[in-house]
């Protein structure tokens, strides 16, 4: 069990998607690698796919302090070995994790779309910059895209996240690959997702391989 000083925090989001993302993951990842996960928020997600996919190691992050101790308390609270204790990390900064830490994955989901487009760039070059040989990228929420019809609930959401802040909103993913291509990242593979979302698995373009 946690220690007293630690609270999990409780998405509902995260609790009704986390099996059908972890299934996804079955599907797209190797058997072992190590992971990396961006705005880990509340743990919910690392605590999931760690005891299902027991043969992978996950280092969480967040870029909010505060996250760090729900993060530690969901870790705490399923016995989890193969997760490391959460670093606060943003993707806006220059260097993400001290030395050149390489990752079979890095896992972004529901980032996006509430936080500046800014961010968009800085996850793609970082990611380029941490992916081991053959790793790839998975991001997964809600997206635009050109000839799909956008569902009357992605537009409401999109409408409710740009009168919060303006710089907030779903992103379109032609534009999110535009980004993922200055980075010498192409989209490999799209997923469709229950409520109206997207997973999306990137990896490094054939002109920049490294693979």
């Amino acid at each position: 069990m946690p220690s007293p000083n630690l609270s999990p925090h409780f998405s509902p989001a995260a609790d009704r998607n986390k099996q059908a993302i972890l299934e996804a993951l079955l599907k797209v990842l190797p058997e072992q690698g190590n992971a990396l996960e961006i705005a880990s928020g509340t743990g919910q997600h690392v605590a999931w796919f760690a005891a299902g996919l027991p043969q992978w190691t996950w280092q969480p992050t967040d870029a909010m302090p505060a996250s760090l101790g729900s993060i530690s308390a969901w870790v705490a609270e399923q016995g989890l070995a193969n997760v490391r204790p959460a670093l606060v990390l943003d993707v806006m900064a220059a260097e993400w994790l001290p030395g050149a830490a390489q990752f079979d994955l890095i896992y972004c989901a529901n980032m996006l779309h509430i936080s500046p487009w800014e961010t968009c760039a800085a996850l793609m070059q970082g990611s380029a910059r941490h992916l081991a040989a053959g790793g790839v990228l998975v991001t997964y929420g809600p997206y635009l895209e050109n000839g799909v019809p956008t569902s009357e609930g992605n537009l409401a959401f999109d409408q409710s996240l740009r009168s919060q802040d303006p710089a907030w909103g779903i992103r379109r993913r032609e534009d999110v690959e535009q980004e993922a291509g200055r980075a010498g990242l192409q989209l490999r593979a799209r997923h469709l997702m229950p409520a109206n979302n997207l997973l999306l698995v990137w990896g490094r373009s054939p002109q920049n391989p490294r693979d």
